[in-house]
């Protein structure tokens, strides 16, 4: 079985979800990992606090750095993630279009390293 990384998206400066929205966001993204974890599939998930939370560490010759994040100049940012085993990408496909519905916004699909899975 391969592991897959289901990644949910939300845009800087786009609207945000209702506070009605946002609490069928959360009750459907439970019933997803609900059924997730019914079909075998589920490893982990976890939701993130925004993008400007975080904090950067670097190390440039020697000298460790901390900054306030994110660290990607880019408007797209990660909001919470799945990562599931499945027999194969299709597979990992049909649980990704399960939680982008669940979302309502856009998940990335990417597959683990062969040798991370060792």
């Amino acid at each position: 079985m391969k592991q897959y990384l289901l990644s949910v998206h939300t845009v800087e400066g786009e609207p945000g979800l209702s506070d009605e929205d946002t609490q069928i966001m959360f009750r459907e993204t439970d019933r997803v990992g609900n059924e997730m974890q019914a079909a075998g599939v589920w490893v982990f998930a976890g939701g993130l606090l925004p993008a400007d939370s975080a904090t950067v560490v670097r190390i440039e010759r020697g000298t460790t750095t901390m900054s306030d994040g994110p660290f990607a100049e880019t408007k797209e940012h990660i909001a919470g993630f799945w990562v599931i085993k499945c027999a194969d990408l299709d597979e990992a496909l049909v649980w990704a279009e399960k939680c982008a519905a669940a979302c309502m916004g856009p998940v990335e699909v990417r597959p683990f390293d062969e040798l991370s899975n060792a």
